[in-house]
């Protein structure tokens, strides 16, 4: 009888260790993190139904690490015509009228150690989608992928042509030795 109680309390003991390791795992993904927005934007209604291209809006992302919220006037170049006005619309004019930005929540959030560069994946053809979801059809935006180091390097060692290019590239100019792009840990932590 003490050895069936000793080995109940072994296993209770190992699965609540075990789940207490992969909560620990998440400290710092917050996928599926989905704040309320000032203003509410849904990306469902522009890049969705209205089709409004990623880079529209989010220019920085072609030139900067940063893919960057978009001015008020350029939600203005569209709202300053459209004949619609509804609750929210309205929020952006004021504060068009007031020179006054909206304060966004950020969503995607990287820990400070992190180097990421949009550029260099808009550059290489990413799709946004590849990180971000189907943003398309979000009514308010959320961080879809848990964006962590093993995430992102799963991505960088089954990427498709792009990697293979600048990989080949890579060997030729520095043997068979040389790191793989993406995969060497200075391109992401300094």
């Amino acid at each position: 009888m003490r050895a069936v109680l000793l080995l109940i309390a072994g296993v209770l003991v190992a699965a609540t260790a075990a789940l207490a390791a992969r909560e620990l795992s998440r400290v710092g993904i917050h996928q599926g993190y989905a704040p309320a927005q000032p203003i509410a934007f849904s990306h469902a209604l522009h890049a969705g139904d209205s089709n409004i291209p990623c880079l529209y809006c989010h220019s920085g992302a072609r030139t900067s690490r940063h893919a960057g919220i978009p001015p008020l006037n350029v939600c203005m170049n569209c709202h300053a015509i459209l004949a619609k006005q509804t609750v929210e619309i309205e929020k952006l004019k004021e504060a068009v009228q007031r020179n006054q930005p909206i304060a966004w929540t950020k969503v995607h959030n990287l820990p400070d150690f992190v180097y990421f560069n949009h550029s260099q994946h808009v550059g290489a053809g990413v799709a946004c989608e590849s990180c971000h979801g189907a943003v398309k059809t979000m009514q308010r935006i959320r961080q879809d992928a848990p964006l962590t180091m093993g995430w992102c390097l799963d991505c960088h060692r089954t990427r498709p042509p792009e990697l293979r290019l600048t990989t080949a590239a890579a060997q030729t100019v520095g043997g068979a030795h040389a790191q793989r792009p993406g995969l060497d840990c200075g391109n992401c932590h300094y």
